[in-house]
C-alpha cells in the first residue's frame, strides 16, 4: 500500500541532516518534494494545500529536541498532520440500537460493496460476536443476489432470500421483519450500484434510506480511483447522511491518494479499509497506523493485533514445548509456520506493517512472495510422513519423486531442505539458551531504545 508516497516522502528528510535547526530555507526545498510526493499520489489538490501549509507552520523555527535530528522531527510533523487530515482516530460502528441494527452499503458499480458486505459480516461476526443477517436488494446486476448468498455461505452467517422480480424497498422491509423474529444483532442491506452517478440510482436508494433509517449508511468507494473516490463520495453525501466511508482494494493502492482526501473533502470518517481478496482482509481504518505505513515506519501494533487473533496458540505452545525438550524443528513444523504466516494475509501483509521495509531493495522484495510460500508448502505435502519427519532420509531419489509430486525442480527441495537445516538450527539455540546470547552479539546493532 501506498508505495509510491511512502519512497517519495523518506526521501525528503535526507536534505535537512546536519541542520540543528528547521528554518524556512532548509525546509523550502523539502516541503516542495512534499507537496510533489502528494500530487503524484494523486491527493485532492485542496488537501496537499492543507497539508503543506500546516506542516510549514510547525515546522519553521521548531528547536529540535536533543534525541531527534531535524530530518526526524519533520517526519514528526508530517506524521502528526497526515493522522489529522485523515481524522485523528478510528470510528467504529455505532450498533446501540434496538436490534437489528440496519448497515445500509452504498456506492459505484465495481468498487467491491458485495464483497465488502460480506468481510463486513465476517468481521461483526468474529471480532464483534454479532449475530448477522444480510441482504441484497440489488435487482439490476445479474447474479448479485446469488453472489452475497454464495459470501454469506463462506463467512458463516444468515442471507435474507430475495429475488430480482421484486421491488427493493420491499425486500429490506422484509429483511427488516425476519431479521427481527430470528433476534438478529445486525442487518447488512447491499444495495444497486451503477457505474455512474445518475439520479434513477439517487432516488431509489433515498427512498430505501428514508423508510427504514439505518443506524450506519457507508459509502464503499475503490481506493485505486484516487482524488475521484473523494469526489464520488461528496456526491453521495451531498444525497445521503452518510455516516462513513469504507476504501476496498488499498492493498492495490501505490499512491494513497484516496485515504488522504476523503475525510477532507467529505467530512465523513473512513471507518474501514479492504486490504485484499480474503473475507477476512478487512481492517478498521486507523489514521495514525496508516500514516506510519506511509512514511515506512510501519504498523506493527496491527500486526500484533492479527498474530493474536490468527495464530494457532496451541499449536505454538506445542512447538515451544518440543524445542525445549530438545526435539527437533522438523519439517511439518515448518509448514505450520507458512499456512499460519498465509492466513495473516501473506508475505505482502507482514511485511507492509513491518518498520523500515522501504528500505529494503526491490529484488529482495520481489523474492518474498505468497506464490513462493505455497510452492514450499506444495513440495512439503508431496512427502511421506517418515521425510517430514526425518528429513535427513530424503536423497537423490526421493527428491525427484517430491518435486515431481509437487511440480517443482529437484532444486526447488533442495533449496527448501537448506532452509530448513537454517531454521532448525537456530531453534537448538533457542532451546539451549541461546537467545540471550544472540541478543548480546545483536547490540550495537539495533535502533536506539531496544531493551538490549
Amino acid at each position: 500500500m501506498f508505495e509510491n508516497l511512502t519512497d517519495r516522502l523518506a526521501g525528503t528528510v535526507k536534505r535537512l541532516r546536519g541542520q540543528t535547526r528547521l528554518t524556512e530555507d532548509n525546509i523550502k526545498e523539502t516541503l516542495r518534494e512534499v507537496r510533489m510526493a502528494l500530487l503524484e499520489a494523486d491527493v485532492a489538490l485542496p488537501v496537499v494545500k492543507a497539508i503543506v501549509e500546516h506542516v510549514r507552520e510547525r515546522a519553521v523555527g521548531q528547536e529540535v529536541l536533543q534525541s531527534l535530528s531535524p530530518g526526524q522531527a519533520f517526519v514528526k510533523i508530517v506524521n502528526d498532520e497526515l493522522v489529522h487530515i485523515m481524522g485523528d482516530a478510528n470510528e467504529s460502528l455505532h450498533l446501540a440500537t434496538q436490534p437489528p441494527a440496519v448497515v445500509l452499503m452504498a456506492g459505484l458499480q465495481g468498487a467491491g460493496k458485495t464483497t465488502t458486505v460480506g468481510k463486513l459480516a465476517r468481521f461483526l461476526k468474529e471480532r464483534e460476536h454479532k449475530s448477522v443477517m444480510v441482504v441484497s436488494a440489488d435487482v439490476y446486476r445479474p447474479a448479485a443476489i446469488k453472489q452475497l448468498e454464495t459470501l454469506a455461505g463462506e463467512v458463516g452467517v444468515d442471507f435474507y432470500a430475495s429475488a430480482a422480480d421484486q421491488d427493493p424497498l420491499a425486500i429490506v422491509n422484509g429483511a427488516i421483519d425476519a431479521a427481527r423474529k430470528q433476534f438478529k444483532d445486525v442487518l447488512i442491506v447491499d444495495t444497486a450500484g451503477r457505474l455512474h452517478i445518475d439520479d434513477e440510482m439517487m432516488g431509489e436508494i433515498q427512498r430505501i434510506h428514508t423508510a427504514i433509517k439505518p443506524v450506519e449508511t457507508l459509502f464503499v468507494v475503490d481506493a485505486m480511483t484516487g482524488q475521484d473516490a473523494a469526489n464520488t463520495a461528496k456526491a453521495f453525501n451531498d444525497a445521503l447522511p452518510l455516516t462513513g466511508v469504507v476504501l476496498t482494494k488499498a492493498d492495490g493502492d501505490a499512491r494513497g491518494g484516496a485515504a488522504l482526501s476523503v475525510r477532507h473533502i467529505t467530512g465523513k470518517p473512513i471507518k474501514f479499509i479492504g486490504v485484499g481478496e480474503r473475507s477476512s482482509a478487512l481492517e478498521p481504518f486507523h489514521p495514525d497506523r496508516i500514516a506510519s505505513r506511509i512514511l515506512g515506519m510501519g504498523d506493527v501494533l496491527s500486526l500484533v493485533e492479527e498474530a493474536h487473533r490468527k495464530v494457532d496458540k496451541d499449536k505454538a505452545e506445542k512447538l515451544a514445548k518440543k524445542i525445549q525438550r530438545g526435539k527437533g524443528f522438523d519439517l511439518e513444523d515448518l509448514r505450520d509456520q507458512l499456512q499460519q504466516m498465509l492466513s495473516m494475509g501473506g508475505i505482502g501483509s507482514l511485511l507492509d506493517k513491518l518498520p523500515g521495509v522501504g528500505n529494503v531493495p526491490d529484488a529482495v522484495k520481489q523474492q518474498a512472495n505468497d506464490g513462493e510460500i505455497k510452492r514450499m508448502i506444495a513440495i512439503i505435502n508431496s512427502m511421506t510422513r517418515q521425510e517430514r519427519r526425518f528429513p535427513d532420509i530424503i536423497k537423490g531419489s526421493r527428491k525427484r519423486r517430491i518435486a515431481g509430486g509437487s511440480g517443482t525442480q529437484v532444486q526447488d527441495v533442495n533449496r527448501l531442505l537448506k532452509q530448513h537445516t537454517q531454521m532448525s538450527k537456530a531453534m537448538k539455540k533457542f532451546s539451549k539458551g541461546g537467545m540471550g546470547k544472540m541478543m548480546r552479539m545483536m547490540k550495537g546493532k539495533m535502533p536506539p531504545g531496544m531493551p538490549f
